[in-house]
């Protein structure tokens, strides 16, 4: 089998999953036995969504899994969260190349396996990042509307893997992360192979849901941005751990400059938000030192280099002018009880 599209499920109903199997039923000009697709139930709360063919009382089974024309496999893990769910689908998978895939999203269009089929067939690689769309709303008018992503290492989206690069690098999904996980396995992957591959076309598409906390909650960065910083400290203890210490130096840098950069957004300036700036400070003290000294010994090029890029990026955001330096600020970090 060529591909195997990894799908976690919590306590999502059966229509919340049937959009992204009919995406699969519907996809042109590629052979069915080519894919298939793993669900991870993930602990007892999914009891009534079991999926067994064999006569549970969910709708799934009673309905339509046993009737789409590629295969379907169902595993089970006591709950442990979103990212044991990934690496339990991961032991299960079997297939050439896996896919995750979020259980509320669909595949773009009916030629996106093909798309994906044709970069699998112009010569093996590690992994692949694609372009992806997301379907949102616009704020003031409630309106549906489109953006295409580009170059992304934060989501989970339009990502594609050779199974036998990540078993035999050991890369896996950090369980204690289960929010902003995705970019620690997304940044493992691209930074531990050079042959690592992009496609312009997108074939995937991050569905807007009524209920998603991430897209509903102004202020969902404002209140897990600590939970990045912790992502991005698992993602250097990781690469400190397999002696490559010069992504882990940039990204320490990294995240130090989209820290200081995203503190002078204006919502994070607002006072009416200072609870959540000073908790984030307080979190963001402790990295800062723990890494301090791996901060210092980066070249003044490579951080202006990589300072140019974040800059960049969080005034097209909507970022203020900076109200201090980077070292002002970092002074400012140091002296926190962190």
């Amino acid at each position: 089998m060529k591909l195997q599209i990894l799908v976690p499920h919590y306590k999502e109903t059966a229509g919340v999953i049937r959009p992204l199997l009919d995406s699969l039923a519907i996809q042109q000009n590629v052979d069915f036995s080519d894919f298939g697709v793993i669900i991870c139930h993930d602990g007892e709360e999914s009891e009534d969504f079991e999926f067994d063919y064999e006569g549970s009382n969910g709708e799934y089974d009673s309905f339509f899994l046993p009737y789409y024309p590629f295969d379907i496999k169902q595993v089970r893990q006591e709950h442990k969260g979103v990212s044991a769910a990934r690496n339990t689908c991961l032991d299960n998978a079997t297939a050439d190349y896996v896919m995750f895939c979020d259980i509320d999203d669909i595949f773009f269009n009916a030629c996106g396996l093909w798309i994906l089929f044709r970069e699998i067939s112009q010569g093996v690689f590690d992994s692949l990042t694609s372009c992806f769309i997301e379907e949102t709303r616009i704020p003031e008018t409630n309106e549906v509307t489109y953006i295409n992503h580009e170059m992304d290492s934060t989501f989970v989206h339009g990502k594609v893997h050779r199974r036998k690069y990540l078993t035999d690098k050991k890369i896996r999904w950090n369980e204690k992360l289960t929010i902003h996980e995705d970019s620690f396995f997304n940044i493992l992957c691209q930074n531990l192979s050079q042959n690592v591959k992009y496609c312009a076309t997108p074939f995937y598409l991050w569905k807007w849901r009524d209920d998603s906390v991430c897209r509903h909650d102004p202020k969902y960065i404002l209140k897990t941005y600590k939970n990045m910083i912790d992502s991005n400290d698992a993602l250097i203890a990781e690469f400190l751990n397999r002696g490559v210490l010069d992504k882990a130096s940039f990204f320490i840098a990294f995240m130090i400059f989209d820290a200081y950069y995203t503190m002078n957004k204006p919502e994070w300036i607002n006072q009416e938000n200072k609870e959540y700036r000073d908790s984030t400070e307080l979190r963001f003290s402790k990295y800062f030192k723990k890494y301090k000294k791996r901060w210092k010994s980066i070249t003044l090029q490579d951080k202006m280099q990589i300072s140019q890029q974040i800059r960049g990026r969080s005034v097209m955001e909507g970022m203020h002018l900076e109200s201090m330096t980077v070292d002002e600020w970092l002074d400012h970090i140091e002296r926190l009880d962190g």
